[in-house]
């Protein structure tokens, strides 16, 4: 049993070095990045061209597709696959002279930009995405210009693709330019996109839709919302909203836009069917619609039937049947012996008399 133990310690033990070994490998190791598909060439160190070495990945021998041309690693065509820690050894001692960390990756292309305004006058935001994996670390610089000067740009702290800008000015009709610049080990790309002040302006949707059913009225909806928390000054920028409902058994929306106005009655829903209702908010002069809230349900007033209590029925019930009995108890039956004894009873006199008769 204790050798079993001081086993399985040993074999632990054992473990704990590879790992921690190759944790300082990779801490030691220098980076490498490469194109995906091209031929990959690594140097073990500064060994001469006639050095001979031995190369090993993730502390393995390296088995796919490759050359040995003395210090030197070829590699071809490689892919994902390939990406690994690199150990390159002297011969015939074994000695570790180098080790490479390999990524694999593409150069950046263009990234997709898009500006918005949902908190106007105050600013406005710009985001932007890699419409392809780069599989390597990839950067982005971001300016903004107005009126032939840069404007800060402030990072979001929750969406690394986003940035803030104040509006230096309002109703400027000089446009805005956007140049976000992606940029990685193997390339760099870039969009520049230039808009208007006006354009851009989108509110969020409104917050807190409710409908609700008005008493002893079966085709009407009280429908209320909040403008959306976002927009910062509701008073000297108000804004209009586009309300929009149906019936689930139907796929045709009816409309109604709404100025300065945070409710509305439906009036002509179809009784005793669950309606869907969705509310959209714009800037009364510029921009564009927001996105649709968030879809309530409600289903007009239904007026509740007249239920008749069990007792009413009962009594109703007993009304049609025949008259009750004066007694409660059943009736009992009476046997056939009892019947037969009183027909006897009954006849008796008269077969004494033909019997007297018949002896005279």
């Amino acid at each position: 049993m204790a050798n079993l133990v001081t086993s399985l310690c040993c074999v632990v033990l054992a473990a704990v070095v590879v790992a921690y070994a190759q944790r300082r490998s990779q801490l030691g190791a220098r980076n490498q990045y490469e194109r995906m598909g091209s031929d990959v060439t690594m140097q073990c160190g500064s060994l001469d061209n006639d050095a001979s070495v031995s190369w090993k990945v993730n502390g393995t021998d390296v088995k796919f597709q490759h050359q040995l041309e003395g210090p030197r690693l070829i590699l071809t065509q490689v892919d994902l696959g390939h990406n690994g820690l690199y150990s390159c050894f002297q011969n015939p001692h074994g000695e570790r002279r180098d080790t490479i960390y390999l990524h694999i990756g593409i150069p950046p292309r263009e990234p997709a930009v898009v500006c918005r305004s949902n908190t106007y006058p105050k600013g406005f935001y710009c985001s932007w995405h890699q419409q392809h994996p780069t599989y390597i670390p990839t950067t982005f610089e971001v300016d903004v210009q107005h009126n032939l000067r840069s404007l800060e740009v402030q990072k979001d702290p929750s969406h690394k693709n986003r940035c803030h800008v104040r509006f230096p000015e309002v109703f400027s009709s000089v446009p805005y330019k956007v140049n976000v610049t992606a940029v990685n080990y193997l390339g760099k790309a870039w969009t520049s996109y230039s808009f208007e002040e006006s354009s851009i302006v989108k509110p969020d949707p409104p917050e807190r839709v409710t409908a609700t059913a008005i008493r002893l009225n079966a085709r009407r909806l009280e429908v209320t919302w909040q403008s959306p928390a976002t927009w910062p000054d509701i008073d000297h920028f108000p804004l209009k909203y586009f309300l929009r409902y149906r019936p689930l058994i139907r796929e045709q929306w009816q409309h109604v836009e709404l100025t300065d106005s945070t409710s509305h009655t439906i009036t002509d829903a179809y009784a005793g069917k669950e309606y869907i209702i969705q509310v959209a908010a714009k800037d009364t002069e510029i921009g564009t619609w927001s996105d649709w809230s968030v879809a309530v349900h409600a289903t007009p007033w239904i007026e509740e039937p007249v239920i008749t209590s069990t007792t009413e029925v009962e009594f109703l019930t007993e009304t049609k049947t025949s008259p009750i009995p004066s007694s409660n108890a059943p009736q009992k039956a009476e046997p056939p012996v009892g019947r037969a004894a009183r027909l006897l009873t009954f006849f008796s006199p008269l077969l004494l008399g033909m019997l007297l008769l018949l002896m005279w």
